[in-house]
């Protein structure tokens, strides 16, 4: 398989936002991805969500997401990013995935 058949070579230099089999939710900039859709984000950081305060922002940088840890791959729309207000929102973290 090619890196082109994963879908993700539109998504390059673009912010996507990926969960993982743990149920974390990391956003950033795609850089680079291979065939087992290991991922390269810059300039990315961790949403950690909380039903008691809002969603804390963890700044990572340049991060490497194994392939078999991603569960889910979506493009973010920045200006639609920019206009939540992330203090106010409430919701569980995620639970892991479990086969």
């Amino acid at each position: 398989m090619s890196g082109k058949e994963t879908g993700l070579e539109p998504l390059v230099d673009t912010t996507i936002s990926v969960i993982t089999n743990d149920g974390r939710n990391i956003v950033g900039v795609l850089r680079g991805f291979d065939q087992t859709t290991n991922l390269i984000l810059d300039e990315c950081h961790e949403r950690v969500y909380s039903t008691k305060s809002g969603v804390e922002m963890l700044a990572l940088g340049l991060y490497l997401i194994r392939g078999d840890n991603v569960a889910v791959i979506g493009e973010l729309d920045d200006d639609l990013d920019s206009q939540i207000d992330f203090m106010a929102i409430r919701a569980a973290p995620l639970k892991p995935i479990t086969h």
